[in-house]
């Protein structure tokens, strides 16, 4: 029954990340189209000025930075998937007010699946952004994702409410009911690839790192 139980959540949370990743591409190919029809932005507003019409110049300036606004947090890590996750997701940790540092710097060809990528990394961000909405403080997330030779290292720090507890080797989520199956869901998947996670929960913090092989 246990293990009936478990592999639904499997499927329903990979089913998931297959959604998520899709839509995190969609919102990277969005920001190249937007990148690539910049010139016609220009050819646009120049006309404009060159008519008098200055109204229809701010209108369509105030357009384009609305749309800015929504995916000024795209990434450049040298990985498109990677570029893809952490922009989304540190989109929504913006739209709560949460402070986010990335120092990233990622190679493509990784053996680690997109789809793992997603489901990992997803996940992780994921728990520091419930973290934070239970922070007293400053709400932050910190983050380093870069190379160690051939093996892919991250590391991320985020303010949290009070230290979490383990239930059955699970950090507890602050969710009803929820005892902290992405985290397991991402640890899974780095030792299934021959690396490590750790977590680590104090009061007003909790870290996360993972060490795993990503290059031939």
């Amino acid at each position: 029954m246990l293990r009936r139980t478990y592999l639904k959540l499997v499927e329903v949370e990979t089913e998931a990340s297959r959604r998520r990743l899709e839509e995190v591409r969609s919102v990277h190919r969005e920001m190249r189209g937007y990148k690539h029809d910049f010139h016609n932005h220009l050819q646009t507003l120049k006309s404009y000025l060159d008519a008098g019409d200055i109204d229809r110049a701010r209108e369509y300036l105030l357009e384009l930075d609305r749309r800015l606004m929504e995916v000024d947090t795209l990434l450049k890590t040298g990985n498109v998937t990677l570029d893809a996750i952490l922009s989304a997701k540190l989109s929504q940790a913006k739209n709560e007010n949460i402070a986010v540092t990335v120092k990233a710097n990622v190679p493509e060809g990784l053996t680690v699946s997109d789809l793992e990528l997603s489901i990992v990394v997803g996940n992780l961000l994921d728990n520091a952004i419930e973290g934070c909405r239970d922070a007293r403080g400053d709400k932050f997330i910190r983050i380093f994702l870069g190379m160690k030779g051939k093996m892919l290292y991250f590391s991320m720090l985020n303010a949290s409410g009070a230290k979490r507890e383990k239930v059955n080797g699970l950090f507890k989520s602050a969710k009803s009911g929820a005892h902290g199956f992405g985290l397991r869901r991402a640890e899974a998947i780095i030792k299934d690839h021959g690396g490590w996670v750790k977590y680590n929960s104090e009061d007003g913090a909790f870290t996360s790192e993972f060490l795993v092989p990503a290059l031939q």
